[in-house]
């Protein structure tokens, strides 16, 4: 063996790689999805008292060093403000979609005077505002189609937030909707769990954890359990965004942002409580103090208007007496440029600063604003495409129910939900890019009306626009001749025969010009 052939050996014994130790990382859950839609509620809602409880009994982990959490210093306390932009963002977002959103169509059109009614007895439309809302802050929730020949003779729609439902699933489909509403009798809090199958309807009632007889209290002694088409389920659950923390919910808008919420309240509170402590100071020695005219001592100070600091009478020689004020510089750009950093941490990914009507820059023209747009637009179509997935399945839902309440056959329905055009650009720019269009020879009058008007206006008008255009510039438009061909035939080829029909004044079999 050579010398070089005993380094490599050497070498080779030495280096040993030792596999890594597995080990476990434990992470500890503090809410379930029940809890975390509670909490996004309570932001919704807005109210500064009912956040400042709400952080005071979550004091784990991180949530105790939270703004909302902190206590401040006795004497030192500081004003604490929300600024409702977790309120704003969701209503701005649905009034958006309600407000482009047209009207329903259902096919067949046997069935399209029955949903009108079960719309209109439901209240659909104004309803399905308050729903939307409620899926982008809670993150999901279910309808329920239920029958209740007292109340309507039509079925009845009802929405139930995430945190009162339960989705069961069976290979990722959905397989069952558990409803959960809460009663109270004699002191007790019962549940009643409502389990909307394919083809089943059974219910559940519960004190704790406890089954226990659905006669146990008034409300549900009556409800009985129903089974029908097993092709055929009562209750549609609806989503926006999946959840990446709970599997098969939806995600709540409000995830991953309620930090940036809070720092945005602390940001507003401590601008605030600086103007508040960088009031002006005014030092008055005690002889200029206004004074009782009838008594001569000095007036007690209003605390609005006219508030002072009181001093001692100069008495030196070379001393006088002078009203002194001081004004506390106030970092304005400071607390602006934090602000507006916060602002923009709690809107990214959601919706644009201007369409809340915030405009942080000042100088922004009309393309640069529209720009901002698209993330709105990102958000909105998000919205669009689950209301057009599953609201057509809430229609179906409800007018299978009507037919299985009145005793008919099942039917196929379809239904459709249109909406308009958003942040489309002006009408001044659309028709510059449509005129140059229709100069090049690349666009014709129809399309050009087309893409003016759109939804704007119906069939009937834009083909009259159509017409009158073409009057205008000149362009006739005539009927094709038509050609009578009854009794003609031709056979083409050597020895081929014509048969040329009869015309009177001419004598049969002949035909004048040339074939």
């Amino acid at each position: 063996m050579g010398f070089m052939d005993k380094i490599r050996k050497g070498i080779r014994s030495w280096l040993q790689i030792q596999p890594t130790s597995p080990y476990t990382i434990q992470i500890q859950e503090y809410m379930d999805f029940e809890l975390n839609a509670i909490r996004n509620r309570i932001w919704y809602r807005g109210d500064g008292n009912e956040l400042q409880q709400l952080y005071s009994q979550l004091n784990e982990s991180a949530d105790k060093y939270k703004f909302w959490a902190s206590q401040s210093t006795p004497g030192q306390e500081i004003r604490k403000i929300h600024t409702g932009i977790p309120s704003l963002i969701v209503r701005v977002l649905s009034s958006i979609v309600m407000t482009d959103m047209n009207d329903i169509t259902v096919d067949p059109p046997v069935m399209r005077q029955v949903w009108e009614e079960i719309e209109k007895e439901n209240d659909f439309r104004n309803a399905l505002k308050d729903v939307i809302e409620e899926v982008l802050y809670i993150g999901d929730g279910a309808y329920k189609v239920s029958i209740d020949t007292e109340i309507s003779q039509y079925p009845i729609l009802e929405w139930y937030p995430g945190e009162r439902i339960e989705l069961v699933r069976n290979r990722g489909r959905l397989r069952e909707v558990i409803f959960k509403t809460p009663y109270k009798h004699e002191g007790q809090q019962y549940v009643l769990h409502e389990h909307y199958g394919y083809g089943y309807i059974k219910n559940e009632l519960y004190k704790g954890d406890e089954l226990v007889d659905r006669k146990t209290i008034p409300v549900t002694q009556d409800i009985s359990d129903w089974e029908f088409d097993k092709s055929v389920i009562l209750a549609v659950p609806i989503k926006v965004f999946d959840s990446a923390k709970w599997k098969g919910r939806g995600r709540s808008i409000f995830d991953g942002k309620l930090d940036n919420f809070d720092a945005l309240d602390e940001t507003w509170s401590q601008w605030m409580d600086a103007i508040r402590t960088g009031r002006s100071k005014s030092y008055i020695p005690e002889c200029l103090t206004p004074k009782d005219p009838n008594t001569g001592k000095t007036l007690r100070p209003n605390p609005f208007d006219n508030r002072y600091i009181l001093t001692e009478t100069a008495m030196g020689e070379h001393q006088e007496n002078k009203i002194y004020t001081e004004q506390p510089d106030i970092p304005h750009d400071s607390y602006m440029a934090a602000y507006i950093t916060a602002l923009d941490l709690c809107l990214q990914g959601i919706i644009s600063p201007s369409t809340l009507g915030i405009d942080t820059k000042k100088l922004d023209n009309a393309e640069a604003q529209r720009e901002k747009e698209k993330t709105t637009l990102y958000t909105r179509d998000a919205i669009v495409g689950s209301i057009q997935d599953n609201i057509p399945k809430v229609i179906s839902a409800a007018l299978n129910a009507y037919n299985i309440m009145m005793k008919q056959s099942l039917r196929d329905i379809k239904a459709e939900i249109p909406f308009g055009e958003y942040a489309n650009p002006s009408f001044e720019s659309q028709v510059e890019t449509v005129s140059k269009a229709k100069t090049g020879g690349i666009m014709s009058i129809e399309a050009s009306v087309e893409e003016l008007y759109g939804d704007t206006r119906d069939e009937d008008w834009k083909k009259e626009e159509v017409a009158r255009l073409k009057a205008e510039q000149g362009i006739a438009s005539m009927e094709e001749p038509g050609v009578n061909l009854e009794g003609v035939t031709v056979n083409e080829g050597e020895g081929g025969e014509q048969n040329i029909p009869d015309v009177p004044g001419k004598i049969p079999g002949t035909f004048e010009g040339g074939i």
